[in-house]
């Protein structure tokens, strides 16, 4: 398949047709059993393995940036005392640290000045019904989440979440709370492999960016650059900073681990800020300048996330790759399989 130029910008050039069976709805049950598609683009070839064998494809010495994001549980299931079930999913902290925009469902049922209860001496009012903001009756709500709240599966998994997606929808390296999804290219790895893959020469640098609730947004824009792009907060250390900026002078293979691991170093490389909020649309004709490699799930048609894999990847290589990866039956989206860009 070969796009003319003319129509790179064209919402309808991203998308694919996945049958529905192909979506992963439970986790592997070894994370480094994922299996691994394989795209070279200086050699224009796609090739498959498992991710227990990403040594065998890595450059030499590599440097792998990872998301440590964690999930919350964001998903909040009450009942109005007027009666009625009421879902909360929490989108983002306010400053009064008592109060969040959230999505509720159903909103047209909810008047202000509500009260939904969630359990445990832990409740919360629609304050303001147009702006979407619950008060809790506790302060720093999040930490009472683990009691109360459901980690919040993304829509495509058809199944109420479990008490093994707490551990199953995390990396291992997660420790900052904040993302309402996983960064789920880091998913396939193990204390055991990162372990391995330090010993055989990789290294591994740390950043934050929380994925928010808008990661889910398809672009709706017919032409996709006219697409609002949702922010995310971001911060990465200046020493891990400092050590990607010496990687890339020493001309070390830097491998992000992710999108949004792409994302936080294409918007760093941009404004050489180390925190605060990105709201970088990375798609084909895009420049990058810092990752040399790209670790990466299969991505929604018309998500700004295959967009970026596009960029990254060149636009006929990787629908090409995505066609193969549906003919040999790969898993896909948050618990499935994986993909590495070299």
């Amino acid at each position: 398949m070969s796009l003319p130029a003319s129509d790179i910008y064209r919402l309808q050039s991203y998308f694919y047709h996945l049958p529905e069976e192909l979506i992963a709805q439970e986790p592997a049950t070894h994370r480094e059993k994922a299996r691994l598609l394989i795209i070279n683009r200086e050699r224009g070839t796609i090739s498959h393995d498992t991710f227990e064998h990403l040594n065998d494809y890595l450059p030499q010495n590599s440097y792998l940036i990872v998301n440590n994001s964690k999930v919350i549980p964001a998903r909040l299931l009450g009942h109005r005392l007027t009666g009625g079930a009421v879902e909360v999913f929490l989108l983002k902290p306010l400053e009064d640290g008592y109060s969040f925009e959230a999505l509720l469902k159903p909103l047209k049922k909810i008047r202000e000045g509500d009260k939904i209860d969630f359990g445990k001496g832990i409740s919360a009012i629609l304050e303001n019904k147009k702006e979407c903001v619950v008060r809790f009756n506790k302060k720093n709500i999040l930490s009472y989440l683990k009691e109360v709240g459901h980690i919040p599966l993304p829509p495509y998994i058809k199944r109420a979440d479990t008490a093994r997606d707490r551990e199953d929808y995390q990396t291992v390296y997660a420790k900052k709370p904040g993302s309402v999804a996983c960064p789920t290219a880091g998913l396939h790895f193990t204390e055991k492999l990162i372990s391995d893959l330090k010993v055989y020469g990789h290294r591994f640098g740390q950043l934050t960016l929380h994925i928010n609730y808008g990661t889910f947004k398809p672009v709706e824009c017919d032409d996709i650059r006219r697409h609002p792009m949702h922010t995310e907060y971001y911060c990465i250390k200046p020493a891990v900073h400092e050590s990607i900026l010496k990687a890339k002078k020493d001309f070390q293979p830097l491998v992000a681990v992710g999108t949004t691991s792409c994302r936080v170093l294409e918007s760093v490389a941009q404004s050489n800020i180390n925190s605060g909020h990105t709201d970088i649309f990375i798609y084909p004709g895009y420049k990058f300048q810092m990752a040399d490699a790209l670790i990466t799930n299969f991505h929604l048609p018309y998500s700004t996330l295959l967009m970026l894999v596009c960029a990254f990847g060149g636009y006929d290589l990787v629908m090409k790759a995505y066609k193969e990866a549906i003919k040999e039956r790969y898993r896909f989206y948050s618990y499935g399989d994986a993909m590495l860009i070299l």
